[in-house]
C-alpha cells in the first residue's frame, strides 16, 4: 500500500483489520504493541473509532479506509466510495425490547407512536418510516440497553454479533433490520488520482 494512508478503526474490527494488513506485506507490529499512538506514518497507517472513519476519508486525511457497513448507512451523506465487502465483523442491526410482551407494540395500539433509544437515529427511523410506524427517537451515546430497562424508552434498535449483551439485560430482540459486516472504503479524488495503487490493493484483497 505504497503511497496511501489508510484509516484503520480502533475496537472489534481492528485485529481483523491488522491481519489483513499483515497480509498485505504492511508491518503492523508498532500498531498492536503502541495503543495509545494513533498515527503510524512507517506503516501508513491512522487509527480512529470506526465512525471517524469516514470523515477522515471523505476529507482526504485518508486515502482509503475500513469500517462497519453499520457506519456507512448511518453516516449516508458522506462522499466515499465503498469498494469492497471485506467479510469480517459481522454482526447485525436490530430492534429489541424487554423480554414478555411487546412493549413498543403496545405503545403503538395505546398511543400510536413508540419511543426508541439508538446510536443510529438515521438507520431507526428510515427503518421504521419504511414499515410504517411513528416513532420518536432518542439518541443516547452510552450502553443503549440500559433505556429500556429505566422506562425511558419502548425499545431500542443497536449492532449485535451474537445478542449476549441484550440477553443479560432481559432483552429480545424483535426483528432483524440489516446485516454489517467491515467495508474497504475510499476517498473520491484519491480513488481517482491514485488508481491503480488502490486498485492493487483491491484485487489483493479479492484474491
Amino acid at each position: 500500500m505504497k503511497g496511501l494512508r489508510l484509516a484503520v478503526p480502533r475496537g472489534a474490527l481492528m485485529r481483523d483489520t491488522l491481519d489483513l494488513l499483515d497480509g498485505l506485506g504492511i508491518d503492523t507490529s508498532e500498531v498492536r504493541s503502541n495503543d495509545r499512538k494513533l498515527l503510524f506514518e512507517e506503516a501508513g497507517v491512522v487509527t480512529m473509532r470506526p465512525s471517524d472513519v469516514p470523515t477522515y476519508v471523505e476529507a482526504g486525511a485518508a486515502d482509503v479506509g475500513i469500517t462497519g457497513k453499520d457506519v456507512l448507512s448511518e453516516q449516508a451523506e458522506r462522499d466515499v466510495v465503498e469498494l469492497l465487502d471485506l467479510g469480517f465483523g459481522p454482526c447485525r442491526m436490530v430492534f429489541a425490547t424487554v423480554a414478555g410482551e411487546d412493549p413498543a407494540a403496545q405503545a403503538l395500539r395505546r398511543l400510536g407512536q413508540m419511543r426508541i433509544a439508538t446510536k443510529y437515529p438515521r438507520i431507526a427511523a428510515e427503518y421504521f418510516e419504511r414499515t410504517g410506524r411513528q416513532v420518536e427517537i432518542v439518541e443516547v451515546k452510552g450502553s443503549v440497553e440500559l433505556a429500556p430497562l429505566t422506562g425511558l424508552v419502548h425499545g431500542i434498535v443497536d449492532l449485535t454479533a451474537t445478542g449476549t449483551t441484550l440477553r443479560e439485560n432481559g432483552l429480545v430482540i424483535r426483528e432483524e433490520i440489516a446485516a454489517s459486516t467491515a467495508r474497504l472504503i475510499a476517498n473520491p479524488v484519491a480513488y481517482r488520482v491514485k488508481a491503480r495503487e488502490i486498485d492493487a490493493v483491491v484485487e489483493r484483497l479479492r484474491g
